[in-house]
């Protein structure tokens, strides 16, 4: 049972704060055009009968923003790498010449672009309901602290500070997505 009306902000805060967190996560691995290592975050491939990030088996870097090179720290594990990416179906070819594997990174239509704001932008809107479900949480549990004999002009005032936070998450997280907007409709 929460004790008093700031444990209950402060519990809010940091649960927004986490769905804010996994909006980042999320924005950062839809592609804008330029190579990132974070592209290939979610890809994982088979060492030795474990599935395991890209990064943990190889040094990826960006040489050029429409390129990315992947190193593999054993050999063998280039044609293992390749076909991973390959299956992430990412839209990518990997090249590989025996040392280096290369994912040159294709320049976006304007069709493609309009369908990862389109993502983006689901995304935001997933965040955002979290973000009330978040707050509806909070007035509940505000609403509980009137049988542990909180005066209702308390409950009032928590229950407007709630709001105030929410809003102020909300519009952190339209920032996000104007930003991304603009990241992936720039050519």
């Amino acid at each position: 049972m929460i004790e008093n009306s700031t444990q209950c902000l402060t519990e809010m805060k940091n649960d927004m704060k986490s769905s804010l967190g996994f909006l980042e996560k999320e924005l950062e691995q839809i592609r804008a055009g330029k190579a990132n290592p974070k592209m290939l975050d979610g890809v994982k491939v088979d060492y030795y009968g474990t599935q395991t990030p890209i990064d943990q088996v190889a040094s990826v870097t960006t040489p050029d923003p429409k390129q990315i090179a992947i190193q593999p720290w054993e050999k063998n594990m280039i044609p293992v790498i390749e076909k991973a990416i390959m299956a992430a179906n990412l839209g990518f070819n990997p090249q590989n010449n025996g040392e280096v594997i290369r994912i040159i990174v294709p320049a976006l239509t304007e069709e493609r672009r309009k369908e990862l704001v389109k993502k983006a932008k689901q995304e935001t809107e997933q965040a955002k309901v979290n973000v009330r479900n978040i707050r509806r949480n909070a007035n509940e549990q505000a609403k509980k602290l009137k049988d542990n004999g909180v005066s209702e002009d308390e409950i009032r005032k928590l229950e407007t500070d709630i709001q105030k936070v929410t809003d102020e998450f909300i519009a952190e997280i339209d920032k996000y997505f104007s930003i991304k907007e603009k990241e992936i409709m720039t050519i």
